[in-house]
């Protein structure tokens, strides 16, 4: 029969240290097959060397060792290494999990080695009960800070590239698969759709009233209301865009 092997993960030299002396003085036969000092490289010797145990703290850099253990369960044996008061832990003491209290006693180290003699004739436990009941809560993600609206635009006209101030533009017109935005120093053509455009605009500056127009209300004279439809004037004193039935409801507060 093999000698059973052993990772030992702990960030920690010295308790490291005397978890591995005091495995070798109650378990001479446990073969200490390799060290780590964070999760994500004790995780990847747990897969390259598969150990029969696994001592791993709790608190690691990288992975912790809960989240660790959610991805070897199955795999081997897991005994938790840590700070946490032992009345927080006592339901570690079911099943396959074990729990080691820093720092480490050497009766209760003889405890857990007895233990884990008996429970190498079965197979791993299934962890998950236990990691559940001990991870701590999901916080919910902070929100999303927005990214700032476009304030220049890179545009070409013919064959020169311009920066556009977005303020400039007067209204943006769909050009097939581009975008053309219109200023009075002229049209300027944008390699992106409209929709992509609008989603980058300030959104209580740069108001949608076509499925092909967007308007910039810095820039609007007036609305105005004819039979059968809806109007925006711009301040050039000639530029009249029609606002789509879908979007004149936005203008009736107005």
């Amino acid at each position: 029969m093999k000698n059973p092997t052993a990772l030992l993960i702990e960030d920690e030299a010295l308790p490291r240290q005397r978890l591995r002396e005091g495995l070798a003085e109650l378990w001479p036969q446990l073969l200490v097959i390799g060290e780590a000092e964070d999760g994500d490289h004790g995780l990847a010797l747990v897969l390259e060397l598969r150990p029969d145990i696994v001592f791993v703290d709790i608190r690691l850099p990288g992975l912790d060792g809960l989240q660790m253990a959610r991805r070897i369960k199955g795999l081997c044996h897991v005994v938790f290494v840590t700070a946490y008061d032992a009345h927080a832990l006592t339901a570690f003491d079911q099943g396959a999990v074990d729990y080691l209290l820093k720092p480490l006693a050497t009766e209760r180290l003889r405890e857990t080695v007895q233990r884990l003699q008996q429970r190498l004739q079965l197979p791993p436990a299934e962890l998950a009960r236990w990691l559940q009941q001990w991870a701590p809560p999901k916080l919910s993600p902070a929100p999303a800070t927005p990214a700032a609206p476009l304030r220049w635009l890179q545009a070409s006209q013919g064959e020169r590239l311009h920066l556009v101030m977005v303020a400039d533009v007067s209204h943006f017109r769909s050009d097939n698969k581009y975008t053309c935005a219109v200023t009075a120093e002229g049209e300027f053509l944008l390699r992106l759709s409209l929709r992509e455009l609008l989603a980058q605009l300030d959104a209580e500056q740069f108001w949608q009233i076509h499925r092909a127009v967007v308007v910039n209300l810095a820039q609007v004279a007036r609305v105005e209301r004819r039979l059968g439809g809806m109007d925006v004037l711009l301040k050039d004193g000639h530029t009249r865009l029609p606002v789509s039935q879908s979007f004149q409801p936005r203008f009736r507060p107005m």
